[in-house]
């Protein structure tokens, strides 16, 4: 069984996202530094797709990371088998053609019962994909209308699309912006956030589908201080408000303190984006992503000067 699946694998397709690919294009392959991938798929027929993809993940992890698929009839399966002869004498170099006819004889069997043979698939971004991977068997036989212990749900497949969901990491942008002032309003935006709706599709074609979507409701903001060194205004709808001259200040911060007594003379404000997912009847926790950036705050200084004196 395990010669099979080897050759399974020589057929098999790895598809993921890649950063830059056309989500209704071909899948490459990605794995992010600084965070777990979330999918990378082997020996699965599973496509991925939507405007979702292609950021860093944010360590979701599937609960089971590998699984059985529905594959071939009796027909294609044997078809397949008997195409890769020459790989199983490689495989089996001590193998005779009686051997081979052995081999096949599982699949002849098959021929004209009403049923699928299922394969399995990993998620090799998950530590424990490839062991877990191993331990199934090349492929089980499974009458039409059943799924076999160990195959595929919906429910994982929404929490495959859910894996491989991900959203942009934000640039924080402030007026004034290289320098603010006790007393004055610091108005808090965001750029490079994109479409504030994100979705990932997971399909095993002609079987079934998950979509999972993020939509950007909130911006929470930490001005890296307390209340009493900082007063805050969250009214910032999804991004914020870029400056307006003569606008209302709603969305940013107010520092009451110079920050020369702070860690390199500045306040370490944090932006938090938050994204609830929904995904069928199926509940996940948001997507939370935080962007961070420095703040120095001056005082500013007055110049009194003494009236010169008359007479």
């Amino acid at each position: 069984m395990r010669a099979l699946l080897l050759s399974l694998a020589l057929a098999a397709t790895t598809l993921v996202a890649a950063p830059g690919d056309d989500p209704g294009g071909p899948r490459g392959e990605s794995f992010q530094d600084g965070r777990t991938s979330g999918v990378i798929l082997r020996n699965s027929k599973i496509v991925l797709s939507g405007n979702g993809l292609g950021a860093k993940a944010d360590g979701y992890r599937v609960q089971r990371p590998c699984w059985y698929e529905p594959g071939d009839n009796a027909g294609d399966m044997l078809q397949r088998q008997e195409d890769v002869r020459d790989f199983w004498f490689h495989t089996n170099p001590d193998g005779t053609a009686e051997d081979f006819d052995k081999f096949l004889k599982q699949y002849k069997d098959k021929v004209g019962e009403d049923g699928r043979w299922w394969t399995p698939a990993y998620n090799a971004a998950d530590p424990g994909g490839l062991a877990c991977w191993s331990g199934l068997e090349g492929a089980v036989w499974v009458p039409t209308g059943q799924t076999p212990p160990g195959g595929i749900t919906l429910a994982e497949l929404y929490q495959l699309a859910r894996a491989a969901l991900t959203v942009p990491e934000p640039t924080i942008n402030l007026s004034p912006d290289a320098k603010s002032y006790v007393n004055l309003p610091t108005w808090v935006w965001l750029t490079n956030v994109g479409a504030t709706t994100r979705s990932v599709t997971a399909e095993l074609p002609g079987v079934m589908s998950a979509t999972v979507t993020a939509t950007l409701s909130r911006i929470d903001i930490d001005p890296g201080t307390t209340g009493g060194r900082a007063e805050v205004k969250e009214n910032c709808g999804p991004t914020g408000h870029p400056y307006t001259k003569g606008g209302t200040w709603t969305c940013g911060v107010r520092y009451l303190r110079a920050s020369a007594d702070r860690p390199q003379n500045a306040y370490q404000l944090t932006v938090t984006t938050t994204w609830p997912v929904t995904g069928g009847a199926f509940a996940f926790d948001p997507v939370v992503v935080d962007a961070v950036r420095q703040v120095p705050v001056g005082e500013v200084q007055t110049t009194v000067r003494e009236a010169n004196p008359t007479g």
